[in-house]
């Protein structure tokens, strides 16, 4: 009688064994499989309007193309030409010192006025407001605007503001020297507001606990600015640093807008020429796309090693360490 029920037993358990690993997969297949399906349309969206641009692009920066005859492989040529090209280094120098201008005044002007208006009352929200505003309202009326604040006819609201005191007019767009001084004015007043809401953001989440604790130790507003503020917004800066690195490398409307011209889109002597106008100017003025694609992916990995550099540096120092 016991054989029988360690049988019976057994069998029921081979039973439990061999029906077990059924019910996983079949679970398996009912959580992942649902989920793939409803996926599938934004995957053949995503394939078809970002992958195969990309891998496109990749392909016709190794080859002569200009948007009408079949493309023809020229092989490292359109880079090896890009490297020949004095223009490519103006641009590049421009945007260089374009990107860190902006990049730093963003970062210490936002970080200055979540600081000083961060606070709940309501003087500290207008003025937030004011600031956030051009951010919100930036764009191409935005910069028409500003053509007509720096024009340097008489109309030019700076240029009268100078005749008021007998100085005489500036040509503020046709100045070489001023080309890049006017970029990084236009782009640090639309873009400080945005940054500014970031770390007032950042600076609420930080423990007011902390504050208390220290000043109890008799720590000093700039001690406690320095060894508490700083460290804890890391990764809100880092955030910043990243994104704005990003987007100052892609600046094109400023220059385009302010500068640009039927004959040139750098403005006079290429003094406001950028990588992105630059790569337009060879690809949609002179229809040389293989080579543009080449200036496209050579600003990829500009960015690219950028950003890995930030995020390296920005890593917290225990994970460093590591």
């Amino acid at each position: 009688m016991r054989n029988d029920k360690v049988r019976l037993a057994g069998s029921a358990g081979g039973v439990q064994l061999a029906l077990g690993p059924r019910k996983p997969a079949r679970r398996v297949r009912r959580n992942v499989g649902i989920p793939m399906l409803m996926l599938i349309p934004f995957m053949v969206l995503f394939a078809a309007f970002v992958l195969y641009p990309v891998i496109n692009s990749l392909y016709l920066s190794f080859t002569n193309y200009n948007a009408i005859s079949e493309p023809q492989l020229v092989g490292a040529a359109n880079y090896v030409d890009l490297l020949k090209d004095p223009r490519f280094y103006k641009a590049l120098s421009n945007t260089a010192l374009f990107v860190v201008s902006v990049v730093v005044l963003n970062t210490v002007l936002g970080l200055t006025l979540a600081i000083v208006f961060g606070g709940q009352s309501l003087w500290d929200q207008i003025m937030r407001a004011v600031f956030f505003l051009p951010a919100v309202a930036g764009g191409i009326a935005i910069l028409a605007v500003w053509k007509w604040i720096l024009n340097s006819e008489g109309y030019g609201i700076l240029n009268a503001a100078r005749a008021l005191f007998g100085e005489q007019a500036i040509s503020w767009l046709g100045t070489p020297n001023l080309a890049i001084p006017v970029l990084i004015l236009v782009a640090v007043w639309s873009g400080m507001g945005g940054t500014m809401i970031l770390f007032v953001a950042g600076l609420r989440a930080i423990p007011t606990e902390l504050y208390e604790a220290a000043a109890i130790d008799g720590a000093t507003p700039s001690q406690r600015f320095w060894r508490i503020t700083l460290p804890l917004l890391r990764p809100t800066m880092l955030y910043i640093v990243i994104t704005g690195t990003i987007g100052a490398f892609q600046v094109f409307n400023e220059p385009y807008l302010l500068f640009g011209s039927v004959s040139t889109v750098g403005g006079l002597l290429d003094s406001a020429l950028t990588l992105v106008t630059y790569l337009y100017d060879r690809g949609f003025g002179r229809f040389q796309l293989g080579y543009a694609s080449a200036v496209a992916w050579v600003l990829f990995i500009i960015v690219f090693a950028l950003t890995l550099i930030n995020l390296r540096v920005g890593e917290p120092e225990d994970r460093a360490s590591k």
